[in-house]
């Protein structure tokens, strides 16, 4: 292994905070903030998905907040994984939402008589407030993203907030797929070049690998990825190599202190064949690193839910925003600038002389890719 590597990849000056009428958020407490002052300023209409709900003190948090603009009659909707909030949310905060007038949907229940519907998973974190602020990206609600309640072990994560007609599209994204009418839109265009890119039609399925490996592919200064779970299909491993070889600057940041260590092992298999084609891979060290973003030539960005998975591209339902606003650009690329200093750089050598124990994990967690 190596020392920490100190190099930035060659980019343009880099510039943080708020980009155009986007704000990035890479801390829990102050997106939570943002996110509750939205709601209690809501007139019209909350509506909010998430992956994990929690019952807990950021989660009783949300239910308070919402449950105040339930009572005071403002249409109020929540749409939870059944799957991701298992073991986080309970039956008392659900019925205590209910008692509020919140509407509260759980997507995929078991059910014996369509059980493989259960791994197609809500992975989507999204709030809108009256079509007219929204927030989306990788943050769940739940304590293990506050410094204040979880202290410096907090998981790094990123969120973008929008406004204006991005916002009215999450909204309409929102309600389609709370209708159920999930087929109709792969993505949305706004006139700005901005997108919100999704999964749930058949022809959105691998609408977001489709897209990142085409960006890979056309790039001609840098790829700046980061991912908690990388578990690259073929092709995503053959653009990511390609584009290296062609002497971009390809750099992957995922994280050294991972929460499911079967995929783990799985990101480990795919490690040997990208460092022998020149893609740089850097493990960050303090925490559990949950963003997923990518930045291409310091000119286009992507930030959302999906990680650069099997699960993400074929079986979970994501949303992403993908833009050509220079300013997001830079704030992301900054960020990922940062998080490389508290990272480590795997090198080729001494990759190949990992133990035969590891590889064998590899190999299980490799088996395993499609679903985990």
């Amino acid at each position: 292994m190596a020392t920490r590597e100190q190099s930035r990849p060659a980019g343009d000056k880099m510039a943080a905070g708020t980009a155009g009428l986007m704000r990035l958020f890479i801390e829990g407490d102050e997106l939570y903030a943002a996110m509750l002052a939205s709601i209690r300023a809501a007139r019209h209409s909350i509506k909010l998905e998430s992956y994990i709900f929690a019952d807990d003190e950021i989660g009783r948090r949300f239910a308070d907040t919402l449950g105040e603009r339930a009572r005071a009659g403002v249409q109020v909707l929540m749409h939870l994984d059944t799957a991701g909030s298992l073991f986080w949310t309970s039956r008392r905060l659900e019925q205590q939402l209910k008692r509020d007038g919140v509407r509260v949907r759980w997507f995929h229940r078991w059910n014996w008589r369509a059980p493989w519907r259960y791994n197609r998973r809500n992975h989507r974190k999204l709030l809108v407030v009256d079509g007219r602020t929204g927030f989306l990206g990788g943050f769940n609600i739940h304590r293990e993203n506050s410094r204040e309640i979880y202290g410096e072990a907090r998981w790094r994560d990123t969120h973008v907030q929008i406004s204006g007609i991005l916002a009215r599209h999450l909204q309409t994204l929102f309600d389609a797929f709370w209708r159920e009418r999930r087929r109709r839109y792969p993505f949305i265009q706004a006139p700005d070049g901005n997108a919100l890119i999704t999964n749930h039609s058949r022809r959105g399925r691998l609408f977001l690998r489709n897209l990142y490996t085409a960006r890979f592919a056309t790039a001609r200064r840098h790829i700046c990825l980061t991912t908690p779970y990388f578990v690259p299909d073929y092709r995503t491993q053959r653009s990511l190599a390609g584009a290296a070889r062609r002497g971009v600057d390809v750099r992957v940041l995922v994280p050294r202190k991972n929460d499911v260590r079967i995929a783990k092992w799985a990101s480990h298999a795919a490690y040997a064949s990208l460092l022998v084609a020149g893609v740089k891979i850097h493990e960050y060290l303090p925490r559990m690193l949950h963003a997923k973003t990518v930045v291409v030539d310091g000119v286009w960005s992507s930030v959302g839910t999906a990680n650069i998975d099997y699960r993400s591209f074929l079986f979970n339902y994501e949303l992403n925003l993908a833009s050509n606003q220079k300013a997001l650009a830079a704030a992301l690329q900054t960020q990922f600038l940062d998080d490389l200093q508290e990272s480590e750089l795997i090198r080729p050598a001494g990759w190949e002389q990992r133990s035969w124990y590891r590889r064998i994990l590899e190999v299980i967690g490799w088996a395993a890719r499609r679903w985990l």
